[in-house]
């Protein structure tokens, strides 16, 4: 998202608030960011499954994990999943994570 500096906002009466705003405004930032983040990391564990063939069985079992945890991993609304299990089903498609911290916006 592109985002015009909040000043060139303020001056223009037709342009709203950004998303974000509200949704720091709301205490709400924080869970959407992640949320968001986790629906990506879904979407790239379920597309590098496809790419390679790879049925949920399968990377369950090369995970040496439960399909259930699997479908925890895959499921785009459940954020409780552990850095380990990622880092395990990173291994078991052949790539490897990596976490940053970056300014806030």
């Amino acid at each position: 998202m592109i985002r015009k500096p909040r000043s060139k906002r303020l001056n223009n009466p037709r342009i709203g608030s950004a998303l974000d705003d509200l949704l720091e405004e709301d205490g709400l930032l924080g869970e959407a960011t992640a949320t968001a983040a986790k629906r990506v990391l879904a979407w790239h564990i379920a597309q590098e499954m496809e790419k390679r063939g790879m049925s949920k069985t399968e990377l369950a079992r090369r995970m040496c994990t439960s399909r259930a945890a699997l479908e925890r991993l895959l499921d785009p609304e459940n954020a409780s999943v552990t850095l380990s299990t990622i880092n395990r089903a990173a291994t078991a498609l052949g790539k490897c994570i990596r976490l940053e911290l970056v300014d806030a916006a």
